[in-house]
């Protein structure tokens, strides 16, 4: 059976899903958690995602994830790959960490259908009996969520990523405390209310989100099935290509990564030879940081960082950037530190 095709286009909304392989844990403890989130938050920063509601389980991980531009495919290569390496590195393991391929559910962003995922995602270890009615906090007692990380938090206390805003306005809620209060004690009436082998299993419009997760490829309506399929001809979508190296794809990357490498050779003050790459004395800290820059905001690959800026290949970019990463403040120029230090401040790189 052919794999569906991954549909990306700016502005998509999609309910990921990636389990273990061959189901076995993923997160280990608090330490392999913050690590994954941290992995998250610098996909989002260099892709411009925002998460709209997470949850980590033992063996897998939700997330309701909207991503300005089509750059699904490329920030979960990067994400799943960078954690993989930590966790086998951490643990002396090898080989693959996930399952064969994460699910990724198109998400209508009309009518109910992005509200009843957000809870979903939340509701998930009510359904897998981790927490219930009963217990002492119910979905409160249970950290690793963005309810307990993010809705049931105030602005000054969530990751930069994460958008409560979008999950508590589809609620009919305001992001004050009463509102965020509200949120969760409708999630716990739920666990109450619904019997435990329904929790989460919304049905909008005779779909049910559940099902979407195990055999589907979107979950909306039959108008949004419409418009996602015009966007896969039928003959390319048996073949199952991926769009990641169209034409498209490749322009709509590239430009985003040369609007961030102009930025770079601006706000360091370099100068260009002819070919517009910037030009570097021998031992220019601005080399390091340039490829820092780029590669962190851009999500290009460093093959293409090396053309851009001159640099002899996408292992140099990479040598350069973490040098450039491990430099003390006290050991850089002051117009570099001062630059470096403004965008550490921003939260983009803690």
């Amino acid at each position: 059976m052919p794999r569906q095709p991954r549909i990306e286009f700016p502005g998509a909304i999609y309910h990921v899903l990636a389990r273990g392989n061959r189901r076995a844990e993923i997160f280990s403890d608090d330490r392999d958690r913050a690590r994954f989130l941290k992995s998250l938050g610098d996909t989002c920063v260099r892709l411009g995602w925002e998460v709209r509601a997470w949850v980590l389980m033992g063996n897998h991980y939700h997330l309701a994830l909207h991503t300005p531009e089509a750059n699904l495919v490329d920030g979960m290569k990067w994400l799943q790959n960078a954690y993989t390496r930590y966790f086998n590195t951490r643990h002396q393991l090898w080989g693959r960490l996930f399952g064969d391929r994460y699910k990724s559910v198109l998400v209508d962003p009309q009518g109910d259908y992005q509200k009843q995922l957000i809870d979903y995602i939340h509701l998930n270890p009510a359904r897998a009996g981790i927490v219930c009615a009963r217990g002492a906090r119910g979905l409160l007692g249970y950290p690793h969520s963005s309810l307990v990380a993010g809705f049931a938090s105030p602005p000054s206390k969530r990751a930069p990523w994460l958008d409560v805003g979008t999950g508590l306005r589809l609620a009919g809620l305001k992001d004050s405390a009463s509102g965020r209060r509200r949120y969760a004690e409708g999630l716990e009436r739920r666990i109450a209310e619904e019997e435990a082998a329904r929790l989460g299993l919304e049905d909008v419009g005779g779909q049910s989100l559940h099902s979407t997760m195990r055999r589907g490829w979107y979950w909306g309506s039959h108008a949004f099935r419409e418009k996602l399929t015009k966007l896969v001809p039928a003959e390319k979508a048996a073949a199952n290509p991926t769009y990641r190296s169209s034409p498209l794809g490749r322009d709509e990357r590239s430009e985003r990564a040369e609007a961030v490498a102009l930025e770079a050779i601006g706000e360091l003050g370099l100068e260009c030879d002819g070919q517009g790459r910037p030009v570097f004395g021998y031992g220019d800290v601005r080399r390091g940081a340039a490829a820092w820059f780029v590669w962190h905001r851009s999500g290009a690959p460093q093959a293409w960082i090396a053309e851009r800026l001159g640099l002899r290949s996408a292992a140099n970019v990479s040598q350069q950037r973490r040098r450039f990463d491990n430099t003390r403040d006290a050991g850089l120029p002051p117009d570099v530190m001062r630059w470096r230090k403004a965008w550490r401040k921003s939260g983009f790189f803690d």
